[in-house]
């Protein structure tokens, strides 16, 4: 029965180890996201919808 515990505990202890790796590199897979300009992206989208209305007109 001794055994069959250490068996276990040893996959326990070798999937908590692979799921905290997996954690930090989904972390760093993430690119930051700094200096965004968010009046730029409004006016880059009322740009948009002005040229997308323009074309339901012509």
């Amino acid at each position: 029965m001794g055994v069959t515990e250490l068996k276990r505990k040893d996959q326990k202890n070798k999937a908590r180890a692979n799921n905290k790796i997996a954690r930090i590199k989904q972390l760093l897979r993430r690119p930051d996201v700094k200096n965004v300009d968010v009046e730029a992206i409004k006016a880059s989208f009322a740009e948009k919808k002005a040229a997308a209305a323009a074309q339901k007109e012509a």
